[in-house]
């Protein structure tokens, strides 16, 4: 019989069947770039690519398809929309990475380093290494203090923060725990 592993859910969360989802951070983020072309012109813009058209022909999508995803993230964020001019042409804008969106760069490099490990029929045709020592870097899992974890020792429990707002914000009349 294989064992179950799971992360520990902590309190009123162990008992999956009595608590909902309502407010669930991957659902939102899902919402936000859980598109492949989402994520690819997010791999773009980590990679340097700035404008339109090299969005839209890297990550192999109409204009409008190119269009959307674009307005999408610089609404959300993630990409801020910057003016610039060649010489003798009009004004056009180039789309740069904001601190929301490069804080995104661990996600990508995870759903990255899973595709090589998983996906791939040999090596990996990129490696990501730091540019100073040539070391390889890795998504993973940690504590402040650089200890590793691992799902079974991933611990989730309520926010009392979050329960607090969100009190702040009902109604009078909810009752609603």
């Amino acid at each position: 019989m294989m064992s179950v592993m799971a992360a520990v859910m902590e309190g009123p969360l162990a008992d999956l069947s009595r608590w909902e989802t309502e407010g669930c951070s991957i659902a939102r983020a899902m919402d936000l770039i859980g598109t492949r072309s989402a994520v690819l012109i997010l791999r773009e813009a980590y990679y340097g690519t700035t404008r339109f058209d090299g969005f839209a022909r890297r990550v192999g999508i109409t204009d409008a398809a190119a269009a959307s995803q674009l307005r999408k993230l610089t609404e959300a964020g993630i990409l801020e929309k910057r003016p610039y001019q060649e010489e003798g042409k009009r004004t056009r804008h180039e789309y740069v990475l904001t601190e929301m969106g490069r804080d995104l760069l661990p996600a990508v490099v995870a759903l990255w380093q899973w595709g090589d490990t998983y996906l791939q029929p040999g090596p990996a045709p990129l490696l990501r290494v730091d540019t100073e020592t040539g070391e390889p870097v890795r998504a993973q899992l940690t504590t402040p203090t650089g200890t590793p974890v691992e799902l079974e020792q991933l611990g989730v429990r309520v926010n009392p923060d979050y329960l607090r707002a969100r009190k702040k914000t009902r109604p009078a009349n909810d009752t609603e725990a």
